[in-house]
């Protein structure tokens, strides 16, 4: 077979470079040339590889050439062969380095297996991403030593984890259409699994019982966010789920030695407002039973210390990963977020919160940046495939009208947010507001009937949720305590 080989037709430039690094170049000519040789002879192969390979996987630019004429013949129910690829060659000045249209006979003649060519296939696809590798590596190196206005380090370095992501990635992309059966077979898996829960629930579930009733747990893909007004617990409770959901993080160990996924979630948690030590104060006050207030003014009893510290040693397992870095902007949010699920893993994301991401280009007007941060934010979820929790800003309009309880039309500067997003909640404390309303007590009627609203009230709260793509909508009743900055399931 190694008559066959000639590299004449390799890419010059990548040689070169490869050469003045001293890198041999990862390819497999012997390889390409029986892979190919096994189709032209039997075109039921195409249909083994065909996820696997691509034209561009292929060294030998006549190969590629080869392969891309067999795969349009065979997509179109035509026959590939030494004599139907005749025609296409006839004035490539390719193969006639390589003996003219003889060399298809030749490939032919080299056939391997039918059993074999999903091996030769990796194998081929293998040496291709190493090649890519080594092209980004060069590029990242050429790239670094010029200095541009356009594009600071930072943003070389989210343009290059982007590219090494799509590398990594390249052997889970999806291949057009899928039959009816496949699609049901998953819906199936997806019904089995929440059937098999308890609670009965398909995605990750939040520790809150009647939101994932509401919401089916947290799925992946999704944008989810949660608005609301200043002082009515976003950040509390995007804490409180992150917590619960990493808390809870259980996987299997299956026989090939990969892991599956049986509850909670390894959680990334972008602070862009609080600083990681004050989220975690926040964690520990609700895990420990000790008034963040408290803690804070180091108010505390022995026990309370003692507490505290047990708390902060039952984290040490807990994936739960947070970063505070101000005025991240959204491609070098995305950069952090694909490091760190290749790294140790993400199976949820939250984004505290939206309105302080920066875009990556200068916009013309607000509306238009956030509107770029949105779209970037349902990309993360799509391309990591993860639920991305993100919280949102209200506008002031809210505290204009009699009822203060959120809509859709509430949300703050760009209605993109609603568009973009698969699910819109917004909580809502009448509490707060109430509070607010205390009359005076020489009014004894109406104080009274103030103490009986407040009475009512206390320790609850609302998650009202307006959007909901794939289900109703509806409101989610949550206790809250105010003393831990803690949301849970309301007793019934």
């Amino acid at each position: 077979m190694s008559d066959l080989v000639n590299l004449s037709n390799i890419d010059q430039n990548m040689r070169s470079n490869l050469m003045e690094t001293n890198f041999e170049i990862p390819q497999n000519i012997d390889a390409e040339q029986a892979l190919l040789g096994a189709l032209l002879v039997n075109n039921e192969i195409y249909d083994k590889i065909n996820n696997i390979l691509k034209i561009e996987h292929f060294y030998d630019p006549v190969h590629q050439k080869i392969y891309e004429i067999c795969a349009e013949k065979i997509s179109r129910n035509s026959l590939a062969s030494p004599v139907t690829l005749k025609t296409y060659f006839q004035d490539d000045p390719g193969i006639k380095e390589l003996g003219g249209v003889a060399y298809l006979a030749k490939l032919a003649a080299s056939a391997i297996s039918l059993y074999s060519s999903a091996d030769h296939a990796k194998l081929i696809s293998e040496l291709a991403l190493r090649r890519s590798l080594i092209n980004l590596g060069r590029e990242i190196s050429e790239k670094a030593a010029i200095m541009t206005i356009e594009e600071n380090a930072e943003e070389q370095i989210s343009s290059a984890e982007l590219k090494l992501y799509n590398i990594a990635d390249k052997g889970n992309e999806t291949t057009g259409f899928t039959h009816l059966v496949s699609a049901s077979r998953e819906a199936i898996e997806i019904a089995n699994k929440a059937y098999q829960k308890q609670g009965g629930i398909s995605g990750i579930s939040t520790g809150l019982i009647d939101l994932d009733k509401k919401l089916g747990g947290l799925h992946s893909s999704d944008l989810l966010i949660i608005a609301g007004r200043p002082s009515m617990g976003k950040t509390s409770l995007a804490t409180n789920m992150a917590f619960s959901i990493a808390n809870s993080f259980k996987t299997k160990e299956n026989e090939d030695g990969t892991k599956t996924l049986l509850n909670g979630g390894i959680v990334g948690f972008f602070s862009l407002e609080m600083s990681s030590a004050q989220l975690a104060t926040r964690i520990l006050s609700e895990n420990s039973k000790v008034p963040s207030d408290k803690i804070r003014k180091g108010d505390l009893s022995e026990q309370d210390f003692r507490n505290f510290i047990e708390a902060a040693q039952s984290l040490d397992q807990c994936p739960l990963y947070i970063d505070d870095t101000a005025a991240l902007s959204i491609s070098a949010l995305a950069g952090r977020a694909r490091r760190l699920k290749r790294m140790n893993g993400l199976d949820v994301l939250f984004v505290d919160y939206l309105q302080l991401i920066r875009p990556s280009t200068n916009r013309d007007s607000r509306v238009n940046e956030i509107s770029e941060i949105t779209q970037g934010l349902k990309s993360i979820a799509k391309e990591l495939n993860i639920p991305v929790v993100a919280l949102s800003q209200l506008s002031r309009q809210v505290e204009a009208r009699d009822d203060k309880r959120p809509q859709l039309s509430d949300l703050r500067e760009s209605g993109s947010i609603e568009q973009d997003s698969d699910v819109v909640m917004f909580i809502f404390r009448e509490e707060y507001y109430k509070e607010r309303e205390k009359p005076d007590e020489h009014d004894v009627e109406s104080f009274l009937k103030w103490q009986e609203d407040m009475s009512r009230l206390h320790g609850k709260a609302e998650l009202i949720i307006g959007k909901q793509r794939h289900g109703p909508i509806g409101t989610v009743d949550l206790s809250f305590q105010s003393r831990f900055t803690s949301f849970g399931n309301l007793a019934k």
